[in-house]
């Protein structure tokens, strides 16, 4: 890692939360809370004191809120009355969504993230960070035997992606390297192109974090990966 990457790392761990505890003057909607980088996001801002309220499912397991002091909404991301209704809960700022699925189940990465553009629109919360995939609006050649179900996923993720970019909100989408199950490293770092590198979810949710009310990152696609870290998925 060059010196100037570790110095940005550096001053992202040790004055960034600082100066988010500033910048964010509201409360949080996150999507996809419950676990991975959308947890992390949660524990980072529940640790500057930020208001947080994660939409769950009937089947989620609280638990993992313990001693964070959140706010839960129950719902569907599929059904848009569900999500609509959670935006009524508070008067959000931002809105995270981290929501992803797993094989056998109905995924909720292009109708629940439609339905969350959707109603930000309609209940005029302007600013929405989208968390995406590397590899999405590519063209690239998916090996192995999970090809047919990786290009679908791309796909359904290139379209939600593309709903939020011409909503006309303060949109910021981000898309991760290979994700791992490690700890907050405070050396992950941004790029406006994409780097085949790995990062773990919870330094993205940190890094998420910090760009919530940062300007510059609005009406972007960044790419995040960790120099610290070896390529590829855990």
């Amino acid at each position: 890692m060059s010196f100037k990457r570790f110095l940005i790392a550096f001053a992202a761990l040790f004055f960034g939360a600082a100066n988010m505890a500033q910048a964010i003057d509201g409360p949080v909607l996150v999507f996809g809370g419950t676990s991975g980088t959308g947890l992390s996001a949660v524990q980072h801002l529940r640790a500057m004191d930020v208001p947080v309220t994660v939409f769950v499912r009937p089947t989620s397991n609280l638990s993992v809120f313990d001693g964070l002091d959140v706010k839960t909404v129950v719902g569907n991301a599929l059904n848009a009355d569900d999500v609509d209704q959670a935006y009524t809960a508070d008067n959000f700022k931002v809105v995270i969504s981290s929501l992803g699925g797993r094989r056998g189940e109905r995924r909720p990465d292009l109708v629940g993230n439609l339905n969350i553009t959707a109603a930000a629109k309609a209940n005029a919360v302007s600013r929405v960070i989208q968390v995406s995939s590397m590899g999405v609006g590519t063209t690239r050649e998916i090996p192995g035997e999970g090809a047919n179900f990786m290009a679908e996923v791309l796909y359904i993720k290139t379209l939600a992606e593309d709903d939020l970019i011409y909503s006309g909100l303060d949109y910021t989408i981000v898309r991760p390297g290979g994700l791992r199950r490690g700890e907050t490293t405070g050396t992950g770092i941004f790029e406006d192109y994409e780097y085949r590198g790995s990062i773990d979810r919870q330094e993205l949710g940190r890094m998420i974090v910090d760009i919530l009310d940062d300007e510059s990152t609005h009406q972007k696609i960044l790419y995040a990966w960790d120099p610290a870290l070896p390529a590829g998925e855990e």
